[in-house]
């Protein structure tokens, strides 16, 4: 339900048209219904200790502050709303952090049903699916998604199932079909974010496990060889499928990005739009993607949520580090560095999105095993001897 509910309500056209309002009133109805589940699963509203959830609502403080004075809309309090509700069914599920692998095992399978209907959507109209508006890059055509979004649910899925073969905790049959089409489908996006936090998140997660791991060095060296066999040999069409037929000029300008960014950086604010931001919008300014999750966050939360953010990064780079190694933390790393360099091109460490679950499984993977509670045996009563009996009742 958290899945659905972040996918969004806007991106390609699709086969059968639907309507934004009813997109919208689907995912919001995930989102009540995630609630929903986790109090009924957790009635006595058990949770434990997480210093990210904890900065996560947090996070909430400067987003109400900041949209009370509805500076972009009364939809900015209905967003705060909305990231009200998914923290706190966040909050919900953290009873069952235990340390293990079960919520990424989740997360392959949630994100591979996604990327499911993208290729159904590819195999019934192949121009739906590949449409020039984009350029020819793959996006959803049943259900609307972009082609970054599908890029990141492919490099993300890829990632966390190779570290799972690698630990054995995952048969290679299975595992070759999630990876095969994930990265098939990866390519199809022309996603470059997504391709470069797929290898430098890998080569963090399997580098930790390289001193423990004889698979992980055998991965390792493997995957170095075979990069170079492709450098050389597929230079050209590597580059060409880089640059997208860009530009050089396009391409060094992050396709655009840094126009925006300038003219947000040198737009006038007050002192409490520095402090607190204008309010949960969407992630645009002037009428054009931010494509920057730190400065959405300043755009929107301000300095304060810019702080918050770098504080959920750090809490969990700094707990990844100091865990021993083990194949949770090495899922973990891997989410973590993931989204920290996607974060300097795509927008969604601040609000109910993506990047969050991501961070939210990490946290989950770092999360220390719960102490079991010592099971008490009720001691039989103690015979007494008769003849204790007998010089009792004299």
């Amino acid at each position: 339900m958290l899945v659905l509910n972040t996918l969004g309500s806007t991106g390609a056209r699709t086969l059968v048209p639907l309507p934004r309002s009813l997109i919208q009133m689907v995912t919001m109805g995930a989102l009540a219904a995630a609630f929903a589940l986790a109090l009924a699963a957790n009635p006595r509203l058990r949770v434990r200790p997480s210093a990210f959830l904890f900065l996560l609502t947090l996070l909430l403080v400067p987003s109400v502050i900041s949209s009370a004075q509805l500076g972009a809309g009364a939809g900015a309090l209905f967003r705060c709303a909305r990231l009200a509700l998914f923290t706190a069914t966040l909050w919900l599920l953290s009873r069952w952090w235990d340390g293990g692998p079960g919520f990424a095992r989740h997360h392959i399978r949630m994100y591979f049903a996604v990327l499911g209907t993208v290729a159904a959507g590819l195999v019934a109209s192949p121009g739906a699916a590949l449409p020039d508006l984009y350029g020819g890059r793959l996006v959803g055509a049943l259900w609307p998604l972009t082609p970054p979004q599908i890029g990141q649910y492919a490099a993300v899925i890829t990632g966390l199932t190779v570290l799972l073969v690698l630990g054995r905790r995952t048969d290679r049959g299975s595992a070759a079909v999630v990876v095969v089409a994930s990265l098939v489908l990866l390519a199809l996006t022309h996603t470059r974010t997504a391709t470069l936090g797929l290898l430098a998140g890998l080569a963090l997660a399997v580098g930790s496990l390289v001193l423990t791991s004889a698979a992980a060095r055998r991965f390792f060296t493997g995957t170095v060889l075979c990069a170079a066999v492709a450098a050389v040999a597929l230079g050209s069409v590597l580059r060409a499928w880089f640059l997208r037929g860009q530009s050089q000029e396009n391409f060094t300008s992050l396709t655009g990005r840094e126009k925006v960014w300038d003219a947000l950086l040198a737009a006038p604010r007050t002192l409490t739009q520095e402090l607190f931001g204008t309010g949960l919008g969407d992630k645009s300014f002037g009428g054009l993607p931010i494509d920057n999750s730190w400065l959405a966050v300043y755009h929107e939360q301000g300095l304060t949520g810019v702080v918050l953010v770098a504080a959920m990064i750090l809490v969990l780079g700094g707990v990844a580090l100091l865990r021993p190694p083990s194949l949770s933390r090495a899922c973990a790393i891997f989410l973590i560095g993931y989204c920290a360099i996607a974060s300097y091109t795509e927008a969604g460490l601040g609000d109910a999105a993506p990047y969050l679950l991501h961070l939210t499984v990490a946290a989950s993977l770092l999360a220390a095993p719960a102490a079991a509670t010592p099971h008490t045996v009720p001691r039989a009563p103690r015979r007494v001897p008769r003849r204790s009996r007998a010089s009792e009742v004299t």
